[in-house]
């Protein structure tokens, strides 16, 4: 590659505390940025908007906001009204898990990649203080790398798309303090699973308790809006 010739990324970024700590990673190791989110039929509607503040506070080069249907299929209680966010702890993958997401969201960060040539894409998932999502673990993201290589004409052709994950083994409060060194601003964000039309979180579902717990651990200041009585 030339050298005068900056790297090229696609981030997915959801409008959340990791995709935008993952974003701002991205912009740190000098890669040229391209946003891409996802308006899937998700319950909070605000977390497009925080995408939007989120990418709007940085040098990004482009975003795009994809619409699928996913609220077609269900199953989750992120694209069915009809399945209560959970509220407390609960044991195996919660309700909250939306059967593919990730894959399908890869699978289009692949093609705009490829279409873009760049050199990697960035997701923010996380192994450690996450909700047991299968899609998010190490395993995955390995199975995923083989499928670009294998799926694509610049891998078969001998080069490679990345597929970069720098926040897979830090916890909450570790992404969090390593935001802060960036200057992320956190109050643009959202993270809530059910935060009402202006982006107040409930402080009641596992990503609220994960994300405030993480606020504490970390010794930073929490700017989440909480609805009243959170």
């Amino acid at each position: 590659m030339d050298s005068d010739v900056k790297k090229k990324a696609v981030v997915l970024v959801s409008g959340g505390l990791d995709s935008s700590t993952c974003l701002a990673i991205a912009l740190a190791h000098g890669f040229e940025c391209y946003a891409m989110s996802f308006d899937y039929g998700q319950r909070s509607s605000s977390e497009l908007a925080a995408a939007g503040r989120v990418v709007a506070a940085n040098q990004v080069q482009d975003h795009k906001i994809i619409k699928l249907h996913m609220g077609a299929i269900g199953g989750s209680a992120l694209t069915d009204k009809s399945i209560a966010v959970p509220e407390a702890a609960t044991e195996g993958i919660p309700t909250t898990y939306v059967p593919a997401r990730n894959t399908m969201f890869l699978a289009y960060a692949l093609g705009w990649a490829e279409v873009l040539q760049a050199d990697a894409i960035f997701i923010g998932v996380n192994a450690v203080d996450y909700s047991g999502y299968p899609d998010c673990r190490p395993e995955y993201i390995s199975a995923f790398q083989q499928l670009i290589n294998l799926a694509t004409k610049v891998g078969v052709e001998g080069a490679v798309i990345t597929l970069e994950t720098p926040l897979i083994d830090l916890s909450k409060a570790e992404i969090i303090q390593t935001g802060a060194r960036l200057g992320v601003d956190y109050g643009l964000t959202v993270s809530c699973y059910q935060a009402d039309e202006s982006g107040r979180a409930c402080g009641l579902c596992d990503s609220c308790r994960l994300r405030r717990q993480g606020f504490a651990e970390a010794g930073v200041e929490d700017p989440t809006q909480y609805q009243p009585g959170a």
